[in-house]
């Protein structure tokens, strides 16, 4: 009794587990595909709906409780036949489990001798309307080996023309205009070589025409892409948009996909497509969007096509990837950086060389010019010195008697009238003076650092000898601007408070030039340059050499 309560027992726990997985899977168990296959021939079962993360698990018989047989083999979730046998005749169930609920996929594949399967499916086609005979052998396609595509009518070749039959690279054949005579069993055939061994897959529609008034369609046309260039980044994301015009309605028998060099978007994991209909005005558009989660190199520079079907034609929109050019790029900053470094090149080059380049204009402007009018000027400068510099014979009057004239006269060719060199003793002072000042196109001041307070004497005491040219010229240089004064300092600074308000208004209108004794017979790099500097400068405020004296001077 005991053992026969567990017999009991077990049998009713299989028969509850059996119900179980009968729950389990009757939800989720399709209807039988069924495939026509002839014997000898590759053909690819695919367990539809399967994604990266399902088990795929292949079974044989009608239970699913047979092992595959001999030739019989699984790949990345495919079942291959290589190639096919007439044993191989019967049920194959594809199990796919995933994070979900599992579920059982059954297939009937029926086996022939002959070199053409039997016709999977009927196509029905009214007669005058053009249609297109699809392989669908899409697992072959997907393979992305080399084929070669051949079409069979009732196991005929099919003998292309190019006005009536069109194949492209999708094995889709096209009939511009059905006849009664297109009717008939039509058998796409690949050649296709996979492990070094050539098979052959073969799928058979049996075409049938109908004497029914032809339905009006109107002609599909996309909008865009029309050979679009998308700039892109190798790595980040990208996002592609299709626009088909459709119609006046949607017709459920449209559909839009895309390839990418000739490959189905669903064969890529980082593509995604959608499409759906879309109205605006009256009209019905198709849109489809490819998203691109990673861009790569192999998306690039190849073409992506748009297609977009109907019953009555194809038509299809091409894009190209092109990665972002970011040479363009550097090249403006390069460029950028190189106008911006050269500018302040030029800048600092002209603040360093600005005096140069002054008296080399002038230069040239006195060679090429032609011959000025006269100004009735007798003097390019009046150098004005204080009488106790003169007597002292001090720094100021050695610049003045020595190292002015060896500079300006003897090198450059300028007159100047020097007062205590240029001066007759006897003659009418203030009036030598007055007419020397304003027959001189400058007025040289030389005001030294040494004995300011005599200076300043000189200056306000003895105005009527010693300071009358001074007053003369700076009224003059203030009123009319002419002659223009021209200021230097021998051996350091001078205390201005001690000196007119007019000495002290010039000093801060245009500054003073500033002499040391130190620059002469010296080897110091720093004094030589700061010697050249103070020659240029006081030759840029000296007027410039009429072109004739330069040549006599020469």
């Amino acid at each position: 009794m005991a053992a026969g309560g567990w017999i009991y027992f077990l049998t009713g726990f299989l028969s509850l587990a059996s119900a179980v997985d009968h729950m389990l899977y009757s939800d989720h168990q399709e209807e039988a595909d069924t495939y026509h296959v002839s014997a000898g021939h590759l053909f690819l079962l695919s367990c539809q709906h399967a994604d990266a993360h399902s088990q795929i698990m292949w079974t044989k018989g009608d239970s699913g409780n047979e092992s595959l047989p001999t030739g019989v083999e699984v790949r990345d979730g495919l079942l291959w036949f290589l190639p096919m046998q007439v044993t191989h005749n019967g049920s194959y169930i594809c199990e796919k489990r995933n994070e979900t609920r599992p579920s059982k996929r059954r297939f009937r594949v029926l086996v022939s001798r002959g070199p053409c399967p039997d016709p999977n499916e009927e196509v029905s086609v009214t007669k005058e309307v053009s249609e297109g005979l699809r392989c669908k052998q899409d697992e072959i396609f997907r393979l992305n080996l080399t084929r070669k595509i051949q079409w069979m009518k009732d196991c005929q070749p099919v003998q292309l023309d190019e006005e009536s039959i069109d194949l492209n690279i999708d094995g889709i054949m096209r009939l511009p205009a059905v006849s009664e005579a297109d009717a008939g069993k039509y058998t796409c055939l690949i050649d296709i070589t996979v492990d070094g061994r050539k098979y052959t897959a073969a799928r058979s529609i049996q075409l049938t025409v109908k004497n029914d008034s032809p339905p009006v369609s109107p002609e599909l046309h996309v909008m865009t892409p029309q050979n679009d260039v998308v700039i892109v980044e190798v790595g980040k994301r990208a996002e592609l948009q299709c626009l088909a015009y459709t119609g006046f309605s949607e017709d459920e028998e449209i559909l839009m996909f895309w390839t990418i060099n000739g490959t189905y978007s669903s064969d890529y994991s980082e593509l995604k497509d959608s499409w759906k209909f879309i109205h605006d005005r009256g009209k019905v558009y198709g849109q489809s969007n490819l998203s691109i989660a990673i861009v790569r190199n192999e998306f690039l520079n190849v073409p992506i096509n748009c297609h977009i079907t109907s019953p009555v034609e194809e038509k299809l929109g091409k894009a190209w990837l092109q990665e972002a050019d970011h040479n363009a790029f550097y090249m403006i900053v390069a460029l950028c950086l190189s106008s911006l470094i050269t500018l302040l090149l030029l800048t600092a080059f002209f603040f360093i060389c600005k005096v140069d380049l002054f008296l080399g204009y002038r230069t040239l402007k006195a060679s090429f010019s032609k011959q000025q009018v006269p100004d009735g000027k007798l003097y390019d400068a009046y150098v004005s010195i204080s009488q106790s510099a003169m007597v002292r014979l001090d720094g100021a009057a050695w610049f003045a008697l020595r190292f002015l004239p060896e500079e300006l006269e003897q090198k450059h060719g300028y007159s100047l009238y020097i007062r205590g060199r240029d001066d007759c003793p006897g003659e009418a002072v203030h009036d030598v003076m007055s007419a020397a000042v304003r027959q001189c196109r400058r007025l040289l001041i030389i005001l030294s650092s040494h004995g300011k307070s005599k200076e300043t004497v000189q200056f306000w005491e003895n105005q009527n000898q010693l300071t009358y040219e001074q007053k003369v010229g700076l009224h003059d240089a203030l009123m009319q601007n002419d002659p223009k004064v021209i200021l230097v300092e021998v051996d350091g600074p001078v205390d201005y408070n001690q000196l007119p308000e007019s000495l002290r208004y010039i000093k801060r209108k245009q500054g003073a030039l500033e002499w040391k004794n130190s620059f002469v017979e010296t080897n110091n790099v720093t004094q030589m340059y700061l010697k050249r500097n103070f020659w240029k400068n006081l030759r840029c405020h000296m007027p410039a050499v009429p072109a004739r004296r330069l040549q006599s001077f020469a």
